[in-house]
């Protein structure tokens, strides 16, 4: 499995309109397309993490090629005014928000 997450910035009373943007774009077959297993999205103290769990290590190139679905275009539009960019001035795209994992550790199972 392959994971992101992205760092934004959020005002914490935008949470119930995120997770309902949210919630409908999941329903459809859009996370299908792109590999997405999971999403999970938390907030704190003004920040937005939004993790996001793919079955193949490609889920980054797949959510690039999502980018021109319409669908996709849509959920962007519709957060834009609920989630800014962690740094403005160096955001270009969500792989500009992605944090960089440096440890992972998992349970024998």
């Amino acid at each position: 499995m392959h994971s992101t997450l992205i760092v934004a910035r959020m005002d914490p009373s935008a949470n119930v309109d995120v997770a309902k943007i949210f919630g409908e774009f999941d329903e459809g077959d859009m996370p299908h397309l792109m590999g997405t297993r999971r999403r999970q999205l938390f907030h704190y103290r003004g920040l937005y993490f939004h993790l996001q769990d793919f079955d193949e290590t490609n889920g980054p190139e797949r959510i690039e090629t999502a980018k021109s679905d319409p669908r996709f275009v849509t959920i962007s539009e519709d957060l834009r005014p609920l989630i800014q960019a962690y740094d403005p001035s160096s955001w270009k795209s969500p792989a500009d928000a992605m944090a960089t994992r440096f440890y992972d550790w998992e349970a024998n199972r």
